[in-house]
């Protein structure tokens, strides 16, 4: 049990995040019947399961940075902090501000941060590493998403 509880709470963590996240945006999440969306929108049910699974996956791969025994794990968990609350303040920005190009910008922070993180992951434990690409494909589909509702909208 005790090697487990750093995996249940990284999970429960980036979870907490996500779910804080879709909390405070509930109300303006019928912004996808307002806007014009780009080719490839998926359907808005399809985001809370690629969440889930996204946070998942990111509380598993920082319970492996957290759980080594390397001098760099503080500065690689730093840098995935940052990517929470970007990610977290990209949906504020996104959802009820309906600020796209401020959310936009933030998305490309968020990229940068997440770029970060699976650097310095990569120098601890690869599979952490990779663990985080899921992450970045979607976030990187996510920017695409945002940047064409900017030029429709």
């Amino acid at each position: 049990m005790k090697k487990a509880k750093p995996y249940i709470f990284s999970i429960l963590l980036a979870l907490t995040v996500g779910g804080l996240s879709a909390l405070s945006t509930a109300n303006n999440m019928n912004i996808y019947d307002k806007i014009v969306s780009p080719p490839l929108s998926p359907p808005g049910w399809l985001f809370p399961v690629v969440w889930t699974i996204l946070f998942i996956l990111m509380g598993i791969s920082s319970a492996m940075i957290f759980t080594s025994d390397s001098a760099q794990k503080d500065d690689a968990l730093f840098i995935y902090s940052v990517s929470l609350i970007l990610n977290f303040t990209w949906s504020i920005f996104f959802f009820n501000m309906q600020a796209f190009i401020v959310a936009f910008i933030i998305l490309i922070a968020l990229w940068l941060s997440i770029i970060l993180t699976i650097i310095k992951y990569y120098k601890i434990n690869k599979a952490a590493a990779w663990l985080q690409l899921p992450y970045l494909l979607w976030v990187t589909f996510a920017g695409y998403l945002n940047f064409a509702i900017i030029l429709l909208n």
